[in-house]
């Protein structure tokens, strides 16, 4: 695909109205960013303002903004360019591609995503243990001390666990697995947050999850492309099962409120579009 040479025209300055509409907090960012570009606000082929100004508009976190711009680079309107930043596509260019995840219940929804996961990161980290080079190796190291460093300030972890997984992807050579896992980065995010909420409930969960990326780095370090793609298989297989233990109280309260943008992507994709295919029809795992 095609894309122009000459630098992007920045926003780097905009009008961000309090967003107090219903929805989540991305939800909201999402429908303003939307308003602007469907409005000329932001027209083709201008470079909209960077994740830190968009955050310091609208008062949310870098989080909720990156669930927004993913959503718009999933219904085709904006791309990412190197050295350019996240640039307005020309209108219907292409048709957006969708995940039509189907959930019977927040555990369905995460369970899907994490099946998903499983298939595309074997691969990716089998792929990096051979093609990996020293400074993407060094890159791979400090995004899994940052996910230490983040259980140490008993913060999530959510954006250091993606940015290690995403650090491994770019080591496969293949642009296309850093484009594909940044696309649906948003699906990602949620069935990370799911998953990490539910393991920093109990210790051993922790330690286990700790292992687990250590295990895929030393894998990718020996340059070892099958048991790198066993260690992530073990991981997001593991991952998958310790969701799957998680007790009632767990999804009645902050399990069901990591979920909820899987949910509400889900119905609100179903009211997008009757023309798509349909769900998957699978019975829960």
């Amino acid at each position: 695909m095609a894309t122009s040479t000459t630098t992007p025209r920045s926003s780097s300055t905009f009008d961000a109205p309090v967003i107090t509409h219903v929805g989540t907090l991305a939800d909201r960012v999402t429908a303003v960013l939307l308003e602007k570009i469907k409005g000329g606000e932001f027209p083709t082929g201008t470079r909209l303002p960077t994740e830190q100004v968009i955050s310091e508009r609208f008062g949310v976190s870098r989080t909720v903004v990156r669930e927004a711009i993913s959503r718009l680079k999933s219904d085709g309107l904006v791309e990412v360019r190197q050295g350019s930043g996240t640039v307005v596509r020309e209108a219907n260019r292409t048709t957006a591609f969708r995940l039509d995840i189907d959930p019977k219940s927040s555990v369905d929804a995460v369970l899907r995503v994490t099946e998903l996961r499983r298939g595309v990161e074997a691969e990716a980290a089998a792929l990096a243990a051979q093609r990996r080079t020293r400074t993407q190796l060094a890159e791979i190291r400090r995004a899994l001390a940052a996910i230490d460093a983040a259980a140490k300030q008993n913060r999530d972890g959510v954006d250091e666990d993606l940015a290690f997984h995403m650090a491994i992807s770019r080591a496969t050579g293949n642009p296309l697995y850093p484009s594909l896992l940044e696309f649906i980065s948003q699906f990602i995010l949620a069935a990370i947050r799911v998953t990490r909420t539910n393991e920093a409930r109990r210790d051993d969960f922790s330690t286990q999850v700790r292992n687990e990326h250590r295990a895929l780095f030393d894998a990718i370090s020996a340059q070892d492309p099958d048991a790198a793609r066993q260690a992530a298989i073990t991981h997001i297989d593991n991952a998958g099962a310790r969701i799957q233990e998680a007790d009632s109280s767990f999804w009645e309260d902050v399990g069901r409120a990591a979920a909820r943008p899987l949910i509400n992507e889900e119905k609100k994709a179903a009211k997008r579009g009757s023309g798509g295919s349909g769900g998957s029809g699978g019975s829960r795992s």
